[in-house]
């Protein structure tokens, strides 16, 4: 079969495709002919390598798959070979104390695909029959790909961890991408007041198309002052963030007494600063979030299946184009999910 490796970090260049042998099946797993598989900002960490962080290597990269049930374990019955399926983007050891109170995105063996193990760029992939979902029928295989990561996670955020509720305001640091457009969705069901931030006019426009009610330039300095002329000096309930040091201070500036910030990314760096006076007067409660647990998926997916939350796709290339997708997600120019089209 064919797959795109990382076999050492560095730039777009580094992703290689290979001919690998189709891997076999365990007697609870089931393999996928892929179809499509999308892009996060994960993939390009795992590219390029996390700091202090020693991954995997070589890995194929993907976490974000729709394809056919090509093959089952002798121990699976759910799911059958020809089922269309969405895959869960993880993968937890499923027997311990985190895994049986249905907390597994907190299991000491969490392995998201493509990042701890190999992923969805390869014409095929094994998983756990557990992490088969059934494909939306609505959506096209690039459509379903785009859904699983960055729903999931806003999910976690906004639901769980934030418990956003209907009439409060939340902030969406870079709502042009994937999880942003989520979490833009998500408050908006929710009955949320969104002020939602993009770099350029046009994605600015495009989110308010999508429901945004307020927009901000975050590209202009002042852009703190902006949400906080927008919310009455209150400032935010919740802060929606996953950009990271250079958006930090601004953020902390529109979160209100007793706000929320959750954040899953650190996309222009990990290094933040903190005033804990402010913290304890105001109040504040501060989360890391990182992915969201398969019965979160569960829930959230009738409402994929509804047409309640929609993905939005800016762009497909096929799979041997890789490096050249790595590449158009590095340049920000891009409004929703990118994705590979694998099958033909």
């Amino acid at each position: 079969m064919r797959a795109v490796v990382v076999q050492e970090h560095g730039g777009p260049e580094v992703l290689r495709m290979e001919e690998r042998p189709i891997p076999d099946v365990g007697p609870t797993d089931i393999r996928v002919r892929v179809q499509a598989v999308a892009l996060n900002h994960l993939d390009l960490w795992t590219r390029r390598g996390i700091p202090g962080v020693r991954l995997p290597l070589p890995i194929v990269p993907g976490a974000d798959v729709a394809g056919v049930v090509d093959a089952v374990g002798d121990q699976v019955r759910h799911v059958k070979p020809g089922d269309e399926v969405v895959l869960h983007p993880a993968v937890s050891c499923g027997v311990c104390r985190f895994c049986l109170q249905g907390e597994d995105n907190r299991c000491r063996e969490y392995k998201v695909l493509g990042h701890r193990r190999d992923g969805g760029y390869a014409d095929f992939i094994v998983v756990p029959a557990i992490n088969a979902l059934p494909k939306p029928a609505a959506l096209t295989w690039e459509e379903a790909a785009s859904m699983p990561l960055v729903f999931l996670t806003a999910w976690h955020m906004l639901v769980t961890l934030a418990r956003l509720q209907p009439a409060e305001t939340v902030l969406v640091m870079a709502a042009g991408s994937g999880v942003g457009i989520a979490a833009v969705q998500i408050a908006r069901m929710i009955g949320a007041t969104v002020i939602a931030t993009a770099g350029t006019e046009a994605k600015r426009q495009r989110l308010q198309a999508l429901g945004a009610d307020h927009v901000v330039d975050h590209t202009d300095p002042t852009w703190p002052q902006r949400v906080l002329e927008l919310t009455r000096r209150a400032g935010v309930d919740v802060a929606f963030e996953h950009v990271g040091e250079a958006v930090w201070d601004g953020v902390l500036q529109c979160l209100g007494w007793g706000g929320r910030l959750v954040t899953c990314g650190a996309t222009t760096g990990s290094e933040a600063r903190l005033n804990l006076r402010v913290l304890f007067a105001k109040q504040w409660k501060i989360y890391g979030s990182y992915m969201g647990t398969r019965g979160e998926l569960l829930a959230l997916w009738p409402l994929i299946e509804r047409g309640v939350l929609r993905p939005v796709v800016d762009r497909v290339f096929p799979l041997d184009e890789a490096a050249q997708a790595h590449a158009y997600v590095e340049s920000r120019q891009h409004f929703g999910k990118v994705v590979l089209r694998v099958s033909p």
